[in-house]
């Protein structure tokens, strides 16, 4: 079987400069390029792959016998006849705190920006792209979420997505584990005392993750000038409405109710849609909510469930890889 390649292009990112974590600006952009890319001058669609809470983009293509990366994936789909041949582009967007939620933040750094605004350009610079029109997004979780919300906020960047148990209908995904993360941190003694007692130790617990996911996404939605602000009281659980309404803004299924964000949605060429029934964080409900929303306003979709949970799902690709290819390819 012919192979791609892999490669990486240097990013020294201005976006990022004087976040409030101190995490590096300097970064390694990976890419996969087609086994043709190298014999010919010809132009490919682009996918920029975002990766879940937790994962950076060198992680999308590790070496795993028992789940391939999404390189030896798209060779397999290659060899096979199933798809088209495509560049696919791995961005960096890890924080200290586990990700960025692809978003612009006080405290984290405008990693929104320096997606589309950086590396979009970085990549059609330096390699033969097909640029606008030809540009698609995918990620699972977190980077479904993200795939979601930059294609409404950016259809000029993107069109095509697809978004595999995607962060939907936050009162369903994150204000479940709230209970758990105010006792979290009321067992460490304050927040900064948890992030010191989760640094030092080597293996993380499934519990410090649950309380890291949840102070991620606070940063991520809802950083002040002093750091970030929680959507509920930790001593007694009560919602804080101010704040949580800061959340909802993110939300995918309130996005889709902005005329612009299905604008952007009616405009693409693939909108792709997955979840598992067995979903830990009910994704599975929140993606039924909103394919039902965007048939309810006559927003073209393609929606899929399948009998898993929420982790290892990378097979999920060979699915979605090959329709957005044969989007981005015309």
């Amino acid at each position: 079987m012919t192979k791609g390649r892999l490669t990486s292009l240097p990013v020294s990112s201005s976006a990022l400069a004087g976040n409030r974590l101190g995490d590096r600006t300097e970064r390694a952009l990976w890419v996969y390029l087609p086994p043709s890319y190298d014999d010919s001058d010809a132009r490919y669609p682009v996918l920029f792959v975002l990766t879940g809470f937790t994962g950076r983009g060198r992680m999308a293509v590790n070496d795993n016998p028992w789940s391939p990366g999404l390189d030896v994936r798209m060779d397999r789909l290659l060899a096979a006849g199933r798809c088209g041949p495509a560049i696919l582009v791995f961005p960096d967007c890890f924080t200290r705190l586990g990700g960025s939620q692809y978003v612009n933040s006080l405290h984290n750094g405008a990693y929104e920006d320096h997606l589309i605004d950086e590396l979009v350009p970085l990549v059609d610079d330096s390699l033969r792209t097909l640029g606008a029109g030809h540009r698609g997004v995918i990620g699972k979780s977190s980077g479904g979420f993200a795939a979601l919300r930059l294609t409404m906020r950016h259809p000029d960047v993107f069109s095509a997505l697809a978004s595999h148990s995607g962060d939907v209908c936050f009162e369903l995904c994150y204000a479940p584990d709230f209970p758990a993360v105010a006792r979290g941190l009321a067992k460490a003694g304050s927040i900064d005392a948890f992030l010191t007692e989760f640094d030092a130790r080597e293996k993380k617990s499934s519990e410090q993750i649950q309380v890291l996911n949840i102070l991620a996404m606070a940063a991520a939605y809802s950083p002040t000038e002093a750091g970030f602000d929680l959507p509920f009281d930790l001593h007694d659980l009560t919602l804080r409405e101010d704040v949580w309404t800061r959340w909802l803004a993110y939300d995918p299924l309130r996005m889709v109710d902005d005329p612009a964000c299905q604008a952007a949605l009616r405009a693409c060429k693939l909108v792709f849609i997955d979840a598992g029934t067995r979903d830990q964080y009910n994704l599975d409900f929140g993606a039924r909510r909103l394919v039902k929303r965007l048939t309810e306003l006559g927003i073209e979709h393609v929606y899929e469930e399948f009998a898993d949970d929420h982790f290892s799902l990378s097979y999920r690709y060979d699915e979605s890889l090959p329709r957005l290819v044969t989007a981005l390819s015309s």
